[in-house]
């Protein structure tokens, strides 16, 4: 247990240090914009090897069991991660890396950006947020607390670092939408068009989701349906 306490520190104390940190201008003039792009990517990879080595390893404390019903409902979240995640991804979006000159596009809140200007990150805290429910032991909480982390405190973080670097871009990008899914649609700064989601988007977020639910007893030796 030792290991995934320290691996689940470490996954997300790494991602933010190096990337919301002065460590990473530093390394960028020392290295170049490329060499430390591939060098974070390893440590994030060896990080998350790290992970799921240590939950594979680590024994199963039981703190509760989840009732079916509420198994069922995070089931429901979890396919809200994927849509979030899968059309965030495939979406124009000027705050991922490499994108801020997508801020210069007067229309560039469009589709999902209208719901959430992160919505891969809240895709992926929503993803970590049911498994935490769902399972109610100690390693899991820890595992998918960490990669949660990654998601909601990421989407945190990278609002304030785009803020710093984009001035009043940024202003003009933040003020026509919300981090927190919808906030920006209750406080009528910004409207739901679900034409604009992209159907395709959607029906290959549902399409693995299904592959991840019917798929999970095979890969993982337990199925997240509840019985009934």
């Amino acid at each position: 247990m030792t290991s995934l306490v320290l691996a689940a520190f470490f996954l997300p104390v790494s991602h933010f240090g190096i990337s919301s940190s002065r460590l990473r201008d530093i390394v960028v003039r020392t290295l170049g914009e490329q060499p430390y792009r591939g060098l974070y990517s390893l440590v994030t990879l060896g990080a998350f090897a790290w992970l799921i080595s240590a939950y594979r390893n680590a024994p199963t404390d039981l703190i509760w069991i989840a009732p079916a019903g509420l198994r069922l409902a995070m089931v429901i979240v979890v396919l809200a991660g994927f849509v979030l995640a899968v059309v965030g991804i495939t979406t124009p979006n000027p705050t991922v890396i490499g994108a801020e000159k997508l801020f210069e596009r007067p229309d560039i809140v469009h589709g999902v950006l209208r719901v959430t200007r992160n919505p891969f990150l809240w895709g992926v805290g929503l993803w970590a947020l049911a498994h935490i429910v769902s399972t109610g032991d100690l390693a899991s909480i820890l595992m998918f607390g960490s990669i949660g982390a990654l998601g909601l405190v990421g989407a945190v973080l990278i609002d304030a670092k785009k803020a710093r670097r984009h001035g009043m871009r940024w202003k003009a990008f933040a003020a026509l939408t919300s981090s927190v899914p919808f906030l920006a649609i209750a406080q009528r700064r910004q409207q739901l068009v679900v034409a604009e989601l992209g159907w395709w988007r959607i029906a290959l977020a549902v399409v693995l989701f299904l592959v991840a639910l019917f798929g999970h007893r095979w890969a993982f030796g337990v199925s997240p349906l509840p019985r009934l």
